[in-house]
């Protein structure tokens, strides 16, 4: 952003869960737990990004999405979509989503969904849930899209 940019009033918001395959704590999971720790150091350090939801074990493996056990939940917030896909499809991020389906499962409904939050809002678990229910059940719109089909932040120039 230059200085001559007004600065943004809406921020990006992600959230993506995966059905486990096995226990997290199962030696299954191993090679995706130890990569924990590094793909959310460089996620907090990437252009663009602004905050992620975690517990105190410092991710949010732990935090209940939809009363299910086997679902994991990464929620974040990015400045756009630009730097979202940015950190997406490198480094140790996408290392780590070429194996996803050795420890997750596939699921034909939407796991993932993106939404505009006014700028330092933080969303919720619950907010998150509410994103992915509308999305399975309206497709892509300006309250819950995909990277497939983005809508521009509320007030945004087209």
């Amino acid at each position: 952003m230059t200085a001559n940019e007004p600065t943004p009033t809406h921020e990006l918001a992600q959230v993506n869960i995966s059905r486990l395959r096995f226990p997290l704590d199962s030696p299954e999971f191993k090679d995706f737990v130890d990569g924990l720790d590094p793909v959310n150091a460089a996620a907090d350090a990437a252009p663009g990004f602004v905050w992620r939801l975690k517990s105190d074990s410092g991710n949010a493996t732990d935090v209940a999405v939809f009363g299910d056990d086997w679902l994991i939940l990464n929620l974040t917030v990015w400045r756009d979509q630009d730097a979202l896909t940015a950190f997406m499809y490198q480094g140790r991020h996408r290392e780590l989503m070429a194996r996803r389906r050795e420890w997750f499962e596939q699921i034909q409904e939407a796991m993932t969904a993106l939404w505009w939050v006014p700028a330092g809002e933080r969303p919720t678990v619950r907010d998150a849930e509410e994103s992915l229910l509308h999305l399975r059940e309206h497709g892509p719109a300006q309250r819950a899209f995909t990277l497939r089909q983005s809508f521009p932040a509320p007030g945004a120039a087209s």
